[in-house]
């Protein structure tokens, strides 16, 4: 679900990515900064967002200051995995690709919820797909050439740098620099499509990568999900999933309990929930699963310390559920990982 054009913010470090890339052509970006009213004194502050629209602007008077049509690819060429915070660093510490990929889609909303971001799988290829990246009326394309350039870049951050995409699907019409889209992505571009779509073969999506850091990126995820409990309050959905990660240790949390520490009735907790297309139950499942498989690949973690983790009373009920979400045991998953 995509929200409302007028609760859509960004990351303060999306403005500080642009303003770099302005410097880079020669350009002071403090004017261009207030012209969309963006307190240049603030970019670096992880703690601070500003609303989407300014940042599309700001893509806007960029384009007409450089007068680069391509001023996103070239904007994206700045990018650092810092920019994104813990889910950048999460992404650095993935098992896979697809790891990665899953990682964006759990957590786009922290970055904008201007789009929607999906995992499609196809016959050859895994497909990371984004749509809805207009906001009210407006297509800003230097914006989505900067977000492919910049996903394009992370790949290749963690798989390798010769890594390229089967294809890429572009939203925008063909660009007047189709050399420099071609350098870039290294890969068949589809332009004038309904979506974006950056298309890898399936067999490298599911490659280990030897980046892996299960536990730091564990510890990065859960920077991450703080974060959106603090600042995203109309993700109630983030702030459970967040006091379940904190309360298990403690044994299964209550519904009840979760809704009494954030300030809500039990009744306005399930409705809440139910709005953003989830229930208790499920997200303490899935809590759980996503945990249980993330401390399973820390091999230093004893299944006993896990089951605590995890806030399970007895190991063989840690097994039993382990199964029903992986198929395998967990000393069975550990061994194949």
């Amino acid at each position: 679900m995509i929200a409302p054009v007028q609760e859509v913010t960004s990351l303060s470090s999306i403005a500080a990515l642009i303003a770099r890339g302005l410097q880079t052509y020669g350009i002071d970006p403090v004017p261009i900064l207030e012209q969309v009213n963006i307190d240049p004194g603030q970019i670096t502050d992880p703690n601070v967002r500003f609303p989407t629209t300014r940042i599309m602007h700001l893509w806007e008077l960029s384009a007409e200051a450089t007068g680069d049509p391509c001023v996103g690819l070239r904007v994206a060429e700045q990018f650092q995995p810092a920019v994104l915070h813990g889910l950048g660093l999460a992404w650095l510490s993935s098992d896979t690709l697809r790891d990665a990929f899953r990682r964006l889609v759990r957590y786009s909303r922290f970055i904008d919820a201007l789009g929607d971001v999906s995992i499609e799988d196809t016959s050859h290829t895994t497909d990371l797909v984004i749509r809805g990246l207009e906001i009210g009326p407006l297509m800003v394309y230097e914006d989505g050439d900067a977000r492919m350039a910049i996903l394009v870049r992370l790949c290749r951050l963690i798989a390798g740098s010769m890594i390229n995409p089967a294809r890429v699907v572009m939203q925008r019409p063909e660009a007047v620099c189709p050399e420099l889209f071609d350098a870039v992505f290294a890969a068949p571009i589809e332009y004038d499509a309904p979506e974006y779509r950056l298309c890898f073969d399936r067999e490298l999506v599911d490659r280990p990568l030897e980046t892996a850091h299960p536990e730091l990126a564990r510890m990065n995820d859960q920077t991450v999900v703080d974060y959106l409990a603090r600042f995203d309050r109309a993700s109630i959905t983030m702030q459970v999933r967040s006091k379940i990660i904190e309360t298990l240790p403690d044994g299964v949390p209550k519904q009840q309990s979760i809704a009494e520490t954030l300030n809500v009735s039990l009744r306005s907790l399930q409705r809440r929930l139910k709005s953003e297309q989830t229930n208790f139950r499920n997200l303490l499942d899935n809590t759980r699963k996503a945990l249980a498989v993330q401390y399973i690949r820390e091999s230093h973690r004893s299944l006993g310390e896990i089951t605590y983790l995890l806030g399970f009373s007895e190991p063989s009920n840690f097994n039993r559920a382990f199964k029903r979400w992986t198929g395998k045991t967990p000393a069975e998953f550990r061994a194949s990982a």
